[in-house]
Formats: C-alpha cells, structure tokens, sequence
C-alpha cells in the first residue's frame, strides 16, 4: 500500500509561497510514529523562511532559515497551527 494524500495547499502573495503536504503512511515507523508524512513550506523563490518536515532518518523538524531545530510533534491540528503562526510572524503570510 502506498502514502495517501490527506491534505494539499498552495498559494502565492506577492513574491512569497506557502505550500503544505500531509500524507498517510501505510504504517507507521520508528521515525514517524504517528504515520504521517509531511513538508510545509513558506519562502521566497530560492529562500526558505519557514520549513516543517519530517525527512526519513531526520523525524520532526523545522528550519528557519539556515537554523534547523527538533520539533515535538503532537498532532495534525497542533503542527497546522505552529507553521501558520510562524508563516505570519516571520514572512508577514496573511491567512485568509
């Protein structure tokens, strides 16, 4: 069984993106124990201000900017909210 889908979003305003991707795992893995697969993003062409992930062999993390940090994932909603918040305090993103 593959990853499915759950979620996608993309936009533009201005020179910046935001884009967000969640899928569901067939199972879930030492790495992800919550079966999740994700990459949220919100940057300028070429520049990440705002990054969540959870790369194979790295789990939960973010990058602002350059500086990575481990993220405590708790759940969907929660990780929503976090990258929402940092989109509008560190990229001026306004959600609509």
């Amino acid at each position: 069984m593959k990853a499915r889908q759950l979620f996608r979003y993309k936009a533009r305003q201005g020179d910046l993106i935001c884009e967000m991707v969640i899928w569901a795992l067939p199972a879930t893995t030492a790495g992800r124990p919550h079966g999740l697969k994700y990459r949220l993003f919100c940057g300028r062409t070429g520049t990440c201000v705002v990054r969540y992930d959870n790369e194979a062999g790295k789990g939960d993390h973010r990058h602002y900017g350059e500086r990575e940090e481990p993220y405590g994932f708790l759940s969907v909603e929660q990780l929503l909210a976090d990258f929402r918040d940092d989109c509008v305090r560190l990229a001026g993103w306004r959600w609509e």
